[in-house]
């Protein structure tokens, strides 16, 4: 190849060009640059060269042209003549009927031609010795440029003449004025592709733009182009595409109007990175600016316009985004020029602005007065600027005790940050007062977020080491703050103890004294535990120290405070403590624990929960728990259950045995059923519910469960009797406890007898059964060690007698509870979701069949409507006088009080509430069913109970209203929250019928019925229950609440 074109070149410039024509460029390109670079001064073809570019570029472009005219003729196309078959094909060639083969074929000709002319002449432009004269080379060079146009559908046609033009450019030789097709192709070149090579281009060409009249109406298109640039993500990103932004601005005023108002539109809704971006190129461009008009412009109308955008803004969002703009010059604010700008647009309108009777624009100048801190003019005289700062001190001073909680939040932390920034230079007078109300008066503020940011403030003041010396005497004046009534201060000051802990010359304890410490510990949510273990883990339990001596300091803590021990011990492991340590202190807590005599009992309680966390905490690893089992033997367990008397102490010690896996105690088990069985006062009694959790986990862990499961059948089954007996339900026949049947090695203590109050025991321990079963259902091994029992039909059986109990006689028996009904209803849903069989004689199964086959589990039993009491109700009609008549001995008579023949007493309240609690447990069922698709053959039935429920709800209501039965504050309460909540049900029932509404299926009717129960509804709140609920009712809705 290079011989050929060697001898062309030799042979003429004309030859060559067309030898070169012939080649493909890329590969070529090489050899064209040897072969021209060659070429001496003493050559003719320094002359003749030139001219045969020239020459050979404007015949290609008149061919080019001339065929392009050709493919658009005036007249309509005929249609393409029919494609030829394969065998056809191959002798047509170019003698195609229409030509259209030979025309592309002749235009690719040209346009490769052009191609290789182009490299050739910027070759000549940049040969290294100047052998060929620049104005004999303009001429090609402007017939490619003026072309520029014609080539868009050749990319390397393209790229070669802009390259071209761009050398042309950058080496200053005679026409470098080729940019007015070049610089619009560049730039958006440079947004289709998006490439950062082409914005540097860009760039590197931008005093090329300067050369445009940008007043002329000609150059619109290529202001488009910019302006499109002033929005592009990547120009915004790139440095080189924020630069050249930047220097657009100052090449016309009516540009920079439009650059400026194009990032004014784009603040609302501008990201983060997209605002700062603005910021700087705003920057940039007033600095480059040269021009008094540029200037004011920029100044007077675009960043005095920011600034009383930020302070007048409506929302802190859009405060913040503006902010972020002007954020651009108060970055930049030590370059000449750039404080004076700052105090000239500013001064005017913010400390007017602090003192408006608007908070949002307080809140807002504030903001921004922190952000530009110090304001001062730098040509002004010291005693000017000192009265300057002087006034600004004391507006946020004056600030800190705004009515507005919002601009306190932002005056403390701001004055926290001026402090830190400032503290030597600030005079000490000053430091005082604004500390010593911080520390006094803010601590103590109403809002809660005024605290939390007092907290914060002085966090951040503490990283200025100038501050420590006086908050070292200021900061017990927070220790207060620990005891604090929200969750997030506790944190905060938690994280200000940790904080001290680590500067040299603190003393954590000096701020916050030890038994506050030890009572947030004890008292405290999970995540303040855990910060205030990981404060007192170096002082309690040292990794420094030997194991023995780390565990007596630990028994100095328990001995202090046994409760603060116990949880101490739930999060030392994760906080880092040794575990060989902790295995040592476990030891060391046990063999104390079977010396109980020096030991009170809130002092064993400690020991053993300290035992049992530590025993969860370890369990988990292997080798942990191997070493635990074989330092606490079987013997010792059982001495800790002989001394172990509390509900704590028996759950701790219920913990220690599940975590070890030990089954060898004799006695847990019975222990555990006991507790298990004796479950009448669950409810409402975290400290039992935390006691029966740890039996549960004992007895599953050790393979007790069906024992376990066994008993409490038994139970419901009694209860399921007793409502046969009292209330006349039918059950199956497989309820009745037979006497027959084997008994239990685990079987309960029952107690003997008949009567209203034998049934009410009974009913309460099916009460705490039946939370149990919710509990139990939570976990996923229990849950299905639940649906593998054989008493599972039993115990459903039993609730479904209980539940009916519960529901049709809610409003005669003031023991009746909703939990039950809410107890089977889960059971229930659970069932069917698992497409459980416990239909069969054996073991329960789960069915190979889809869940329809348990709807009617799902449907069974609860669209009974609650009434009067029933003639056929024994309790309720002679049985339980003597049980009624114990209450009233202890139970003041209002004029809500009802008292029947027999002398029973049962506000009407109360039958009322318990009414409003049951059928909402009923109604969440019903939605969850329908959610699941169980019960999606009966939506009017569904919607005609919930609409008769709401009526009967706003009939008891207007019934008390009228005849002044007025209810107690805590009854009112409860009915209103199962009100909120059932409205919340009925609105959600709404919802999922609709969404399964077609075109072939009509809604029911039955829905707009309940929509106007649900409205009336809101209405019968202000009437009968008052305003005050009403407005809670109402603020809840517009809350959105859950549909």
């Amino acid at each position: 190849m290079e011989k050929r074109l060697r001898s062309s070149l030799q042979t003429s410039p004309e030859s060559f060009l067309a030898a070169a024509a012939t080649l493909p460029l890329k590969p070529s390109k090489p050899t064209l640059k040897a072969l021209v670079h060659s070429i001496p001064f003493s050559s003719p073809l320094s002359t003749s060269l030139p001219l045969a570019l020239h020459s050979t570029i404007s015949t290609s472009l008149d061919s080019f042209k001339h065929n392009t005219n050709n493919d658009n003729p005036k007249t309509p196309a005929s249609p393409p003549a029919k494609r030829p078959r394969r065998f056809l094909r191959k002798n047509t060639g170019s003698e195609d009927p229409s030509g259209g083969i030979a025309k592309g074929q002749c235009q690719n000709l040209e346009l490769r031609r052009l191609s290789v002319c182009a490299h050739i002449v910027m070759l000549c432009g940049t040969h290294p010795n100047r052998v060929f004269e620049h104005e004999g080379l303009v001429g090609s060079a402007r017939e490619l440029h003026d072309n520029l146009v014609l080539f868009e559908e050749d990319a390397e046609l393209l790229s070669e003449v802009s390259g071209l033009c761009e050398e042309w450019w950058k080496g200053g030789f005679v026409g470098r004025e080729l940019i007015s097709q070049f610089l619009p192709f560049l730039v958006s070149r440079s947004l289709t592709l998006k490439k950062k090579v082409d914005i540097r281009r860009v760039y590197v060409m931008r005093e090329a733009f300067g050369l445009f009249d940008f007043e002329d109406e000609s150059i619109e298109d290529l202001k488009l182009l910019i302006m499109r640039c002033v929005i592009s993500p990547l120009y915004l990103k790139a440095e080189d595409g924020r630069r050249f932004i930047a220097f657009t601005m100052g090449l016309s005023v009516e540009l920079l109007k439009e650059a400026l108002a194009m990032i004014r539109s784009q603040i609302p809704f501008g990201k983060k990175s997209v605002l700062e971006a603005y910021g700087e190129i705003v920057f940039r461009g007033w600095k480059g600016l040269d021009r008094d008009d540029l200037k004011r412009e920029m100044e007077d109308g675009f960043l005095q316009g920011l600034v009383e955008g930020a302070i007048l803004a409506g929302s802190t969002a859009f405060a913040a985004s503006v902010r972020r703009v002007i954020g651009g010059f108060i970055n930049q604010r030590t370059n000449d020029g750039v404080e004076k700008l700052l105090f000239r647009i500013a001064e005017p309108v913010i400390f007017r602005s602090l003192q408006v009777a608007n908070s949002n624009v307080r809140h807002n100048a504030l903001h921004l007065l922190l952000d530009m801190f110090p304001l001062e003019d730098p040509d002004a005289t010291k005693e000017a600027k000192d009265t300057l700062l002087d006034k600004q001190f004391f507006l946020l001073e004056r600030l800190l005790s705004d009515e507005c909680p919002e601009v306190r939040v932002m005056a403390v932390e701001g004055c926290c940050r001026v402090l830190h920034l400032f503290w030597e230079i600030i005079p000490s007078s000053t430091i005082t007062k604004l500390l010593t109300k911080i520390f006094d008066d803010m601590s103590l503020d109403a809002s809660n977020e005024v605290r939390l940011s007092t907290v914060n403030g002085v966090i951040y003041l503490l990283g200025n080491p100038q501050s420590h010396e006086v908050l070292k005497v200021l900061l017990p004046r927070l220790g207060h703050m620990i005891l604090d009534s929200v969750l997030s201060i506790h944190l905060a000051v938690s994280d200000l103890l940790l904080l001290i802990g680590d500067i040299r010359g603190f003393q954590f304890n000096k701020v916050v004294a030890l038994d506050a410490l030890l009572t947030t510990l004890t008292n405290d949510q999970p995540l303040v535990a855990q910060k205030i273990t990981r404060l007192l883990l170096p002082s309690y339990f040292p990794s420094k120290v030997s194991p023995a001596e780390a565990c007596n300091r630990f028994i100095t803590l328990i001995k202090r405070s046994p409760a603060a021990g116990a949880r101490f011990c739930e999060f030392a492991e994760s906080e880092g403590a040794s575990k060989k340590a902790l295995i040592e202190l476990v030891v060391m807590l046990i063999n104390m624990a079977l010396a109980p005599h020096n030991l009170a009992s809130d002092q064993l309680e400690g020991l053993l929960t300290a035992v049992g966390h530590l025993c969860d905490n370890l369990a988990s690893e292997a080798s942990c728990k191997d070493a635990l089992k074989k330092l606490v033997s079987c013997q010792k367990l059982k001495g800790l259950f002989d001394v172990a008397n509390g509900v704590n102490a028996r759950s701790s010690l219920f913990n220690i045995a599940s975590a070890l896996s030990s089954t060898g105690v004799a006695g847990l088990l019975e222990e555990c059923v006991e507790l298990v069985s004796n479950c009448g006062d669950l409810l409402g009694n975290g400290e039992r519910q935390a006691a029966v959790r740890s039996a549960h986990k004992m007895i599953l862990s050790s393979g007790w469960f069906d024992a376990m499961f066994e008993t409490i059948t038994r139970l419901l089954q009694i209860a399921a009797m007793g409502c046969h007996r009292n209330f006349g339900v039918e059950v199956p026949e497989k309820i009745f406890v037979s006497g027959k049947r084997k008994k239990s090695m685990l079987s309960p203590k029952l107690r003997s007898g008949r009567g209203s109050s034998v049934f009410e025991d009974e009913y309460q321990i099916a009460v705490g059964i039946g939370w149990q079963i919710r509990d139990l259902l939570k976990v996923e091994a229990s849950r299905k060690a639940i649906f593998d029992s054989e008493n599972l039909q039993l115990v459903c059986f039993a609730l479904t007698a209980l539940s009916e109990v519960s529901i049709t006689h809610c409003m005669c028996c003031d023991f009746m509870d909703s939990s039950l009904v809410t107890s089977y209803t889960t059971l229930a849903l659970q069932i069917a979701l698992q497409n459980i069989d416990y239909d069969s004689n054996s073991r329960s199964r789960r069915k190979s069949v889809g869940p329809s086959a348990n709807k009617s589990a799902v449907e069974r039993d609860f669209w009974a409507k609650p009434g009067s009491l029933s003639l056929e109700c024994k309790v309720c009609s002679n049985k339980t006088a003597d049980l009624r008549l114990e209450t009233i001995r202890d139970s003041p008579m209002d004029e809500s009080t009802d008292i029947d023949n027999q002398g029973s007493l049962f506000t009407y309240g109360k039958r009322i509430s318990n009414m409003v609690k049951v059928l909402t447990a009923v109604l969440k069922f019903i939605v969850e069913a329908s959610d699941a698709g169980f019960i999606s053959e009966h939506h009017q039935r569904c919607l005609r109970f919930t609409s008769s429920y709401f009526r009967d709800v706003m009939t008891c209501l207007r019934q008390c209203f009228h005849e002044e039965l007025m209810f107690k504050e805590a009854g009112l309460r409860e009915i209103f929250v199962c009100l909120k909540s059932s409205f919340s049900y009925g609105a959600k029932l709404i919802t999922l019928i609709l969404i399964g509404v077609r075109e072939a299926s009509p809604a029911p009717t039955e829905i707009h019925d309940l929509a106007s129960d649900l409205l009336d509804l809101v209405a019968a709140t202000e009437s009968y229950c008052g305003s005050r609920y009403a407005i809670q009712f109402l603020m809840w809705l517009s809350s959105g609440y859950p549909t």
